[in-house]
């Protein structure tokens, strides 16, 4: 899951390289795909057995699952921005604001599932005017998502007055706090069940259509990929609409697990989390390098992080330290990887 190129780019080089065996080309294609899953699978055993055998519950388990919903639907939406080998720094402040606008509209008297719509399209305006100002006026990702960032973080805390509005009647709150039945004693949160709804149809998306073949394309060369006729600039306004929109469900999904939203707290730093999270999962910088799949694997892995920690009872401080430094080995250790993999 740490490296997946786009099936352009597949049908151009032969799969594993020259003067490889099959074998070594199957290997090869095994340890990409697998990408960052034994560390999280090591993780999850190394916190089990030093946290007195707390983490391997049903309980907990779906706590993680709870803890890593929002982060992995933040981290889609990265996904396709990265693709393009661009940047979005601003999904944190659209949460807020999409949350803000999903409570507002819930206090309508008879009409509080417009709440849903509403945070949708606040984040989908948002996302497209960033993607406006990076395809029609040639403005630096970094910068306008730097810019959106602190600009829709200020438009959030005006939207609620700068204060915390609640609805402890909120209509929606099903989609944060409730769970789907599979078996006896084993249920999966709903938060869980929409982010996984998330990565299924992302991957069809980047895997199984054209669009995502031009998305791969835009990464791997943009200059190249608009001779060959692609409209790179609706890609791009398409990706940070994707991004908007995810952050928009983002802000959904936290108002209905909190019943409350604030435009100063909420969303605080989780572009970093999303961003993380799409990097441990094996998408390059540069673009048109990378995985759905792999994405999800990098929010589990900071969700067993931080729940991990807790129940060791380690300090936030300490947190932050070891969660930096997890994140930089494991990226690390994947790139070796990769490079022992390319010589076999």
């Amino acid at each position: 899951m740490s490296e997946s190129k786009s099936p352009a780019a597949s049908a151009a080089v032969p799969s594993g390289g020259a003067g490889l065996s099959a074998k070594q080309v199957q290997m090869r294609a095994v340890i990409q795909s697998v990408g960052m899953l034994p560390v999280l699978i090591i993780l999850a055993i190394a916190f089990h057995y030093l946290g007195d055998e707390r983490f391997l519950t049903a309980q907990n388990l779906s706590i993680v699952a709870q803890q890593a919903s929002i982060n992995t639907v933040l981290g889609a939406g990265m996904t396709f921005v990265i693709l393009t080998g661009g940047i979005d720094l601003s999904v944190g402040s659209v949460l807020a604001a999409a949350a803000m606008a999903a409570l507002i509209a819930s206090l309508i008297p008879g009409w509080g599932m417009l709440g849903v719509p509403a945070a949708l399209l606040t984040g989908l305006l948002f996302g497209l005017v960033n993607g406006g100002l990076i395809a029609f006026g040639k403005l630096p990702p970094f910068i306008v998502t730097l810019g959106s960032l602190t600009a829709v973080r200020g438009l959030a805390r005006l939207m609620g007055g700068d204060s915390t509005i609640f609805n402890p009647d909120l209509p929606f709150a099903f989609i944060g706090n409730a769970t789907i039945k599979l078996l006896p004693g084993v249920s999966i949160p709903m938060l869980a069940l929409i982010a996984l709804a998330v990565i299924l149809i992302s991957w069809f998306v980047l895997r199984r259509t054209v669009l995502g073949i031009w998305i791969y394309a835009v990464g791997g060369n943009q200059a190249a990929a608009r001779l060959s006729g692609i409209k790179v600039w609706r890609i791009l306004l398409f990706v940070y609409a994707v991004s908007g929109l995810l952050a928009g469900l983002g802000g959904v999904m936290s108002a209905a697990r909190l019943y409350a939203a604030n435009g100063l707290q909420l969303g605080q730093s989780y572009e970093l989390d999303a961003i993380a999270a799409v990097i441990l999962g094996g998408t390059s910088f540069v673009g048109g390098i990378g995985s759905i799949w792999g994405t999800l694997i990098g929010a589990l892995i900071i969700a067993v992080l931080s729940n991990g920690l807790t129940l060791l009872g380690v300090s936030d401080i300490w947190q932050f330290i070891i969660k930096g430094l997890v994140i930089i080995g494991a990226v690390a250790l994947d790139r070796v990887r990769l490079q022992g993999s390319a010589r076999t």
